[in-house]
């Protein structure tokens, strides 16, 4: 088995003997590397106790093998002894030897007792390692849900807060336009506070002029008097004008009857004046006809 940390807050756990692969969430970078930490501990102190094992396996086994290629001389020299003793009524040296060789298999028991005990005590000892791995697989399926919940909170929460953003820059532009507004309001009142100003400045000297209206009123007076004699003498001399232009109109028709009585006067003149012609030129025949 391996663990791998993939990023942060997240690592692998991988077991190729199951042939399958965990992933696991942590709330904070220090649990990840804690975790690691304690899951190498295990995975070496897994290792070690399987070594000792192994060894210990190996050394029981290779004592077992001389313990047997020991046995048959020992159960031949008892068999001998045996007839040795029944022959010699029980010699004390075979005895001996006997109880050696007891003795001797009686401490290779112990001693394999021994080490049943130890490889029990390490095999609870990896039971519990085993137990541990395997609450914190668990503990880590538990985290990653929490943080699937926690993605799909915040997942949530930044929509809610996207759509916050959008209807805060919805009022910003409304504020942006209200502010150009305000700046219009602000100018068009800059140019009415001139104009007002300008309005004053004319106000002012209109009461400048209205300290001289009593003497331009007097003046005005006098002018209406002397408007009214001018018009009177207008309408005098008007009068004048028609009375001349009548006298004209007359003097104009006299005129033409003049011209008209003088016209007739000069035809006639001009009759007589012909037919005194053809009187001297009559004379004149008669005078030389004489």
């Amino acid at each position: 088995m391996t663990f791998t940390k993939t990023s942060q807050k997240f690592g692998q756990w991988a077991d190729s003997r199951a042939n399958t692969v965990f992933g696991l969430g942590f709330s904070s970078e220090q649990q990840l590397t804690k975790f690691a930490e304690k899951f190498q501990e295990v995975k070496e102190a897994a290792k070690l106790a399987r070594d000792r094992s192994q060894e210990k396996i190996e050394t029981s086994s290779n004592h077992s093998q001389e313990s047997g290629r020991e046995t048959p001389s020992s159960t031949r020299a008892s068999s001998v002894n045996g007839t040795d003793d029944e022959k010699a009524s029980h010699g004390g040296p075979a005895d001996a030897h006997l109880k050696s060789e007891n003795d001797k298999l009686k401490i290779a028991l112990a001693q394999s007792s021994s080490n049943v005990k130890k490889w029990e005590t390490e095999l609870q000892t990896l039971r519990e390692s085993n137990a541990r791995l395997t609450s914190a697989l668990q503990e880590s399926a538990a985290s990653i849900e929490h943080w699937k919940k926690q993605f799909l909170a915040c997942k949530e929460e930044n929509d809610q807060l996207r759509n916050k953003i959008e209807e805060l820059e919805e009022q910003c532009n409304e504020i942006n336009k209200e502010k150009e507004r305000n700046a219009q309001l602000s100018r068009r009142l800059q140019e009415l506070e001139t104009e007002l100003q300008d309005k004053e400045l004319e106000l002012e000297e209109l009461r400048k002029q209205g300290e001289i209206i009593p003497q331009l009123v007097s003046e005005c007076e006098s002018v209406s008097q002397k408007l009214q004699a001018a018009e009177k003498k207008n309408k005098d001399l008007e009068e004048k004008v028609v009375t001349l232009r009548t006298e004209v109109e007359e003097s104009k028709h006299r005129q033409t009857n003049l011209k008209t009585e003088l016209k007739n006067f000069l035809d006639v003149l001009d009759g007589k004046i012909d037919e005194l012609h053809d009187f001297r030129q009559g004379l004149s025949k008669l005078g030389v006809d004489n």
